[in-house]
């Protein structure tokens, strides 16, 4: 069998298993290798057990499969028309007859819109986590089901409602509608993913393609894993076999705690290849409280716009190395506003808490109690700085804007040789041009040399200089004399506040030797 060439692998969702049509609806798949494929020439520190047999005959009863359905129109309903050769004998015959059978024809079986809608269902995994019945699974596992059955290992079933769900994490709790007789449950403990290393052995039991019962066993083939699933991934990477059926089912650790819930796989075809997700037990611990207390997520919010601090952003403003979250903007009203956030702060440490890369800082917000009132270290201006700030209650309408970074503006008439462009002053011509409100202020890129590294970083005619070194500008003199400055002090890139339309962010551009 002929490959495919690396650069067709995308991320994809598997799909749970369809009974209507014997496709793939959407969701997502799980994880786990075989347990035969065992490499003697590797040294681990844990050594692999003789036998996954005896941690599965123990965990197996707590995990379950769920089946869910859901009514959705159905359209007619008719088996649709045969396709003949052009002038066939039967083509006008058959024609007719279907004619006669679809929605608003005279046919006597007709039904029209009355006829009643086809249910859909899907299958999928998901573990039990209190022995008084609540399930733990994948939102898209449960999203938009009419009935939801649950299934153990004996063939028991029982009917399951949603205590609560999130999309941004995948997560859904499930409440099971149990009988005296049930007894208290078997069931399984969340344990801390932030132990267990690369490396380490896994264990995998979910739902395959409907097959139930399914045992995998892998390794950890990385952790902090960001697939662009949301604004909090945080998955364990494991070479155990996902597939299709397997999304909500336990990743477990080889002391049998739950270390993560087995989510996405990485494939070219739908199949596993051995590149699997499981969302991490420390992302899904809170989630999983705030669903089975309040029915959904509450999300602590700061209220910036944030982006990531690049080798170039670090340069120009001193830091000794890429780290934390650089702010771009500053939502006022919001918490960041009156704690006196301002933008090109850089966020290293927030409530004590580290914030090594841009999306850690969503996250660690995101789980502050709402309300309280947390420390944050600023980088500001050259030196470090502590602000107190009492965190808001993220909404709806207030999601958390993570940038790029990347992108960014400049040009205008006077020729700024070491940044690549041209730039004048705001004039009312200008702002009608490039369409620039007239509160705007700042310098106007009217030019930008195609060869430079500002149309490298997607800066363009008509975006707006707001600061040059963190400070702001209103002529292209100023911007000259800044630019000066970062060259004097042996600077190699300089950092621009830019504007296009609503939206701020930093840009650092190197400076062109002139």
């Amino acid at each position: 069998m002929i490959s495919e060439p690396i650069a067709t692998l995308k991320i994809r969702e598997s799909r749970p298993v369809s009974s209507v049509d014997g496709s793939f609806r959407r969701g997502l798949g799980v994880a786990a290798i075989a347990a035969s494929l065992v490499w003697s020439t590797v040294a681990v520190a844990r050594s692999a057990p003789d036998s996954f047999a005896d941690l599965a005959q123990k965990l197996t009863p707590a995990v379950v499969n769920i089946s869910t359905s859901q009514k959705v129109t159905g359209g007619s309903g008719q088996v649709p028309m045969p396709q003949f050769p052009p002038g066939s004998p039967f083509e006008e015959f058959f024609k007719d007859f279907f004619e006669r059978q679809r929605p608003g024809g005279n046919g006597e079986n007709n039904q029209g819109e009355n006829r009643p809608r086809r249910r859909v269902s899907s299958l999928g995994s998901g573990f039990v986590v209190d022995p008084s019945g609540i399930v733990i699974t994948n939102n898209h596992v449960i999203a938009e089901a009419d009935e939801i059955t649950v299934i153990f290992s004996d063939d028991k079933r029982r009917t399951a409602e949603v205590l609560g769900r999130d999309a941004k994490t995948d997560l859904a709790v499930l409440k099971l509608n149990l009988e005296p007789e049930d007894g208290e449950l078997p069931f399984v403990e969340l344990g801390d993913s932030d132990a267990s290393r690369v490396g380490d052995w896994v264990m995998a039991i979910g739902n395959p393609f409907g097959l139930g019962g399914s045992v995998t066993a892998g390794i950890i083939s990385a952790r902090s894993r960001n697939i662009n699933a949301g604004p909090y991934d945080d998955f364990i990477q494991t070479d155990a076999s996902i597939n299709r059926g397997n999304s909500g089912g336990p990743l477990f650790n080889m002391d049998g705690e739950v270390i993560g819930v087995n989510t996405a796989i990485f494939s070219p075809s739908g199949g596993s290849v051995g590149i699997g997700f499981a969302i991490a037990a420390n992302l899904a611990k809170p989630v999983i409280k705030q669903l089975r207390e309040f029915g959904k997520t509450r999300r602590g919010w700061l209220g910036v716009r944030i982006q990531p601090v690049t080798d170039e952003i670090a340069e120009s403003l001193a830091l000794d190395k890429p780290r934390g979250a650089l702010v771009a903007s500053v939502f006022d009203p919001g918490p960041a506003a009156v704690a006196g956030f301002e933008a090109g702060d850089v966020i290293l440490k927030f409530d004590g808490k580290d914030v090594p890369r841009v999306r850690a800082l969503p996250r660690i917000v995101a789980e502050t109690d709402i309300g309280k009132a947390v420390e944050v270290e600023v980088w500001r201006k050259g030196g470090l700085i502590t602000l107190s700030v009492k965190i808001g209650e993220l909404k709806e309408e207030e999601v958390a804007a993570l940038t790029s970074g990347e992108q960014g503006g400049s040009s205008s008439a006077t020729n700024v040789e070491a940044l690549g462009m041209k730039l004048s002053s705001l004039s009312n011509d200008l702002r009608e041009r490039f369409e620039i409100g007239g509160d705007v202020k700042g310098v106007v890129i009217t030019e930008v040399d195609d060869e430079s590294a500002a149309a490298e970083k997607g800066i363009r005619a008509g975006d707006i200089i707001v600061e040059v070194a963190q400070e702001e500008v209103s002529s292209p003199n100023q911007v000259l004399e800044k630019v000066k400055q970062a060259k004097d002090s042996n600077r190699k890139s300089v950092l621009l506040l830019v504007q296009r339309s609503d939206d701020l962010r930093f840009v650092a551009l190197r400076l062109e030797k002139t």
